[in-house]
């Protein structure tokens, strides 16, 4: 049922590890002065889960593990998360993440020293992330108490922040890059034909024809429709790939189509499943603070993700009063 309900997430995970898409991506966005360090031929996607089911709400469980250049003992960690959603919280998140590591690498024995872990956030929400790219930003303190904060910064890689022509990498990794960009966006019917004409030259491999199909099967599932419709996304491929539009198409439609039985059974399941998260938010709070105002109420009632109103339900217990909460829900809503 989660991959029905997040296709961005399932999307991210598909491609990333596909091929050399992610050494493709870290070539290019990782710093230049971190990527000329690591041996990223010796890029593996680590098969080890260190997060519990809490954390599970939050991470997308992408974890690769690189050597180093110079030969010398020891390796790093590279951590991706996928948001599509602000998350003021996400410092914090990673670091429980990265401990989670640390701690497995103490339990194996491994070499003397923690490996080194770079928490990579990609983000393709509608709006800039506003939240802070370390952890020290989430503590509120004197400044003569900063020594004694820990504290880490996370890579950002924010979707609204580049231009097409400064998305770079092979044609699959720019085509992933261009529609988790435009996803969102109302003007993505206008660039979906550029962006699938990338993918020309490669409609001939049966691995590129795979890949085309996880691309479409991400629109029509993720795309809001009032942006563009199916019909549109069809008249895109045709004219942009027109030697395998007719053919694919109704590969695509015929899996939707399964697809959408399934989630027709468990329609249901995940309607009474984001009621209750809804309602176990408002009664905490209900608790805690006696009163909920109904401009509040209303607010809750317009989140459909379980995900998020299960953070929410967390937050209740820490929120020092309404206004602090409802801060905490603007935030996460931006």
């Amino acid at each position: 049922m989660a991959d029905i309900i997040n296709p961005h997430d399932r999307f991210f995970k598909e491609v990333l590890t596909r091929g050399n898409t992610a050494k493709q991506f870290l070539e290019n966005y990782l710093p230049h002065d971190v990527t000329k360090l690591l041996d990223l031929d010796s890029l593996e996607y680590t098969k080890d889960t260190f997060i519990d089911k809490h954390l599970k709400e939050y991470f997308s469980d992408l974890l690769l593990k690189t050597y180093l250049k110079d030969g010398s003992r020891g390796y790093v960690y590279i951590l991706f998360e996928h948001k599509s959603y602000q998350e003021p919280l996400t410092a914090f998140h990673l670091l429980r993440y990265m401990v989670k590591i640390w701690e497995m690498s103490l339990k194996n024995g491994e070499t003397p020293g923690f490996p080194v872990i770079i928490p990579l956030v990609f983000y393709h929400g509608e709006k800039r992330w506003r939240a802070g790219l370390n952890l020290k930003s989430l503590f509120n303190h004197p400044e003569d108490m900063v020594s004694f904060m820990p504290d880490f910064q996370y890579l950002l890689w924010d979707a609204s922040g580049y231009s097409d022509e400064e998305i770079k990498g092979n044609a699959v990794l720019r085509v992933t890059l261009l529609i988790m960009k435009y996803i969102f966006r109302e003007d993505l019917r206008g660039h979906l034909p550029g962006i699938l004409r990338l993918l020309k030259d490669l409609s001939k491999k049966q691995t590129s024809i795979e890949y085309i199909e996880t691309v479409l099967k991400y629109l029509v599932n993720a795309a809001p429709t009032d942006n563009i419709s199916y019909e549109e996304i069809k008249a895109a491929v045709d004219e942009a790939l027109p030697n395998i539009g007719g053919k694919i198409m109704p590969t695509v439609a015929d899996s939707l189509r399964e697809q959408g039985i399934q989630q027709g059974i468990q329609q249901g399941i995940q309607q009474g499943i984001q009621q209750n998260a809804r309602e176990a938010v408002i009664v905490g709070l209900e608790v805690r603070f006696e009163t909920v105002p109904r401009s509040l109420v209303k607010v809750l009632n317009e989140i459909n993700d379980p995900s998020i109103l299960g953070m929410l339900h967390r937050k209740v217990l820490t929120a020092k009063s309404l206004d602090d909460f409802r801060h905490m829900v603007d935030l996460i809503m931006k």
